[in-house]
């Protein structure tokens, strides 16, 4: 019989703090602070979006460069293979 008075227990004091909590979660102070969390969450993917720009940029760039050596080593090597048929 005492297990059930422990559960009873149990459960009322769940109750009990789930209210309260509810409460704490709803309240006025707690409301800034989720507005201010949520404003540092804001900034970080800010931060993180701009950083991925640049990452992109930097990529593209890259791409480019690389692309132009190719070029410039394909054209290179027609030059080559023309001189050696001519000689």
């Amino acid at each position: 019989m005492m297990k059930h008075y422990v559960r009873l227990a149990c459960f009322v004091g769940g109750a009990l703090f789930g209210s309260a909590g509810v409460k704490l979660l709803t309240s006025k102070d707690a409301r800034k602070a989720y507005t201010h969390i949520t404003a540092a969450g804001l900034r970080m993917k800010d931060c993180v979006m701009e950083t991925v720009t640049s990452v992109q940029e930097n990529a593209a760039d890259i791409l480019a460069a690389a692309a132009d050596i190719n070029e410039a080593r394909a054209a290179r090597e027609v030059e080559a293979q023309i001189e050696g048929q001519e000689a």
